[in-house]
């Protein structure tokens, strides 16, 4: 019997950890500002009392370099509009604690200033080992007809699962139905040491930018572990194409209508994603 795991909806009732120091929050300004999070999320009462109880300006350049300055930021940027508004927080936070302009902070608002808004952004996950899972996705939530253009809570939960319980992936053949903008699947490659994976969707468009985002995370078929894209709707996909593609493990973010039981879901918390969502692992019985 194959394994499927995937992740859907359930209320997700723990409390966040304090914050309870300076790493720990500009950690929290990287993590979130590379996943485009929402701005009054961002741990700004930290912010304001450093500066209340600092004369310099020293923790607005580190969020900086930790931010629009950060090398990521220059290779896969969040959204144009996004930096704008990131960067008009952070001018109010300092221009409120009464100190003398800081001219790198207006640079780098002038700098985005001069950029058009596109229609693609990126958005960078940061993994335990370091690495970042870099993904270009629409701005817009529902573009070409389609929400797989944008990574949901449910990938990032599964995720968070699969990098808590390796073993499931590791040497084991893996495909992934309704894999979106690729955001589980190049995690579980970076993290999980598959022998291969195959990433699939049904949308045109999602499988365009799929490929692309494989692509740029450095996967292909060449190299351990072998990936590739392939058309296929998961809703009908039949028990015949899985024994062809030669999976040992199916996951999905999405799904119902199936055997299933409700499994313990993951426990470290990797990526800044909206926890009030109803998230809860499911295994599949095909």
């Amino acid at each position: 019997m194959n394994e499927m795991y995937r992740s859907k909806d359930q209320t997700d009732k723990t409390k966040v950890t304090c914050i309870r120091n300076r790493a720990d929050v500009l950690y929290d300004f990287k993590v979130s500002f590379f996943t485009m999070g929402q701005l009054p999320h961002f741990p700004w009462n930290f912010l304001e009392r450093e500066l209340e109880n600092d004369s310099s300006s020293e923790i607005i350049l580190d969020v900086l370099k930790q931010t629009c300055l950060h090398p990521l930021c220059c290779k896969h940027p969040p959204s144009v509009r996004y930096r704008r508004l990131f960067l008009s927080q952070l001018i109010k936070r300092h221009e409120a604690s009464g100190r003398e302009p800081l001219d790198e902070l207006y640079d780098a608002l002038g700098e985005v200033l001069g950029v058009e808004e596109g229609t693609e952004c990126y958005k960078s996950y940061l993994l335990p080992c370091g690495e970042a899972v870099s993904l270009s996705e629409s701005t817009a939530v529902i573009s070409e007809g389609t929400t797989g253009l944008v990574t949901w809570e449910a990938a990032l939960y599964l995720a968070e699962w699969a990098l808590e319980n390796t073993h499931l992936f590791t040497d084991r053949a893996i495909l992934e139905l309704g894999s979106g903008v690729g955001l589980t699947g190049i995690a579980v490659c970076r993290s999980c040491s598959p022998s291969s994976y195959v990433f699939s969707d049904c949308h045109l468009s999602v499988l365009h930018r799929l490929r692309d985002n494989v692509q740029l995370n450095g996967l292909d078929n060449q190299n351990s572990p072998r990936v590739c894209v392939e058309h296929l709707d998961w809703e009908e996909v039949t028990e015949k194409q899985l024994r062809e593609i030669g999976a040992a493990t199916v996951i999905a973010a999405e799904g119902s209508g199936i055997q299933h039981e409700v499994m313990t879901g993951p426990v470290t918390r990797v990526f800044f994603y909206n926890r009030q969502a109803t998230i809860e692992m499911i295994k599949l019985h095909v």
